[in-house]
């Protein structure tokens, strides 16, 4: 296969069935240079893409133009709403912008205090990245996302706190191993807490329903039953996502923080933990989110039978949300 192969409208040049061909294809999602991409490079990507599909691409474009058109599209507008996603909350933005939270959230000797502003603010990102990447093909009100928002984080700094209260009160614990212990605190507080987050930012999607696709793009019906599976599998991807970003880097920064080097020079460990983190983000980001596609497929079979009735294919498609 050619690094461009003939350009397909709202497709990903990677294939999306298995797992590396999904890597590949969110390494572009995730590609944080689209950050840098101007208003009128933007708006020519638009206009490259809408010609193509009237049928009047300009002369001398390129397959590999097209796909870079559609990649940048991607990265910054919302495929439902077709509004442009803030930076932060962008995929693209996840990495450069989550990362000072990660190395707080990771920081030795936390205060009650420091653990309950890392964990609102880490809480607050994510909370605005699933809302801005939700699937959003049926309106949601801002009451629904402010409830939401409250509960996320209400739920993080609760577990998060209670873990803490509990380590600090083990006193069989030696007080290096409860240092160990209270730097790994971060991933069952985050983990859960991101299921939760996830849950609570798009809940009306469950109640209201999202909206299948047929073979050729079009809406067939509104399915509550869809929404529970793109509900299901992102959640389970922001279980996956802090494994190696909360786990690896205790783990590397206590055998580092043995080195000669960092035990002369103190100063070094926070930039070399920091580098460590983004590290552990930039390899988990891509893994946790390429275990299923964006567009999801389901048997209609399993959907409601209005939506059976609807249409004649098999298959239909969803847009699971990131």
């Amino acid at each position: 296969m050619s690094e461009y192969p003939s350009f397909q409208y709202g497709k990903s040049r990677f294939d999306q069935n298995t797992f590396f061909g999904r890597f590949r294809h969110f390494l572009d999602v995730i590609d944080p240079s689209t950050l840098f991409v101007t208003e009128k490079r933007l708006q020519e990507s638009i206009e490259l893409l809408d010609g193509f599909r009237q049928g009047t691409r300009a002369q001398g474009v390129t397959d590999a133009q097209l796909w870079q058109a559609q990649k940048i599209k991607q990265a910054i507008i919302h495929p439902d709403t077709g509004e442009k996603i803030l930076m932060p909350f962008r995929m693209s933005g996840f990495i450069p912008f989550g990362t000072p939270v990660v190395v707080g959230l990771l920081l030795p000797n936390q205060t009650l205090l420091s653990t309950i502003f890392w964990q609102w603010l880490n809480q607050s990102h994510n909370a605005c990245v699933n809302y801005c990447n939700r699937n959003a093909s049926k309106p949601s009100p801002i009451s629904k996302f402010i409830q939401g928002y409250a509960g996320a984080v209400t739920s993080a700094v609760s577990i998060a706190v209670g873990l803490n209260v509990l380590i600090q009160k083990a006193s069989r614990f030696s007080p290096t191993t409860r240092l160990l212990v209270q730097r790994f605190i971060p991933f069952p507080a985050v983990a859960s807490a991101n299921v939760c987050n996830v849950v609570l930012m798009r809940h009306t999607e469950l109640s209201e329903g999202i909206s299948v696709l047929d073979d050729n793009g079009n809406v067939v019906g509104t399915s509550k039953v869809a929404a529970k599976h793109a509900l299901l599998e992102t959640a389970l991807t922001r279980v996956v996502m802090p494994m190696p970003i909360l786990v690896l880097p205790p783990l590397v920064m206590t055998a580092l923080e043995k080195l000669p080097l960092l035990q002369r020079r103190r100063r070094l460990v926070l930039p070399v933990h920091s580098l460590v983190c983004l590290a552990a983000f930039g390899l988990a980001l891509p893994l946790a989110i390429s275990l299923f596609p964006q567009m999801s497929q389901i048997s209609v079979n399993k959907l409601e039978p209005e939506i059976a009735m609807a249409t004649d294919c098999k298959i239909v498609t969803y847009n699971k949300g990131l």
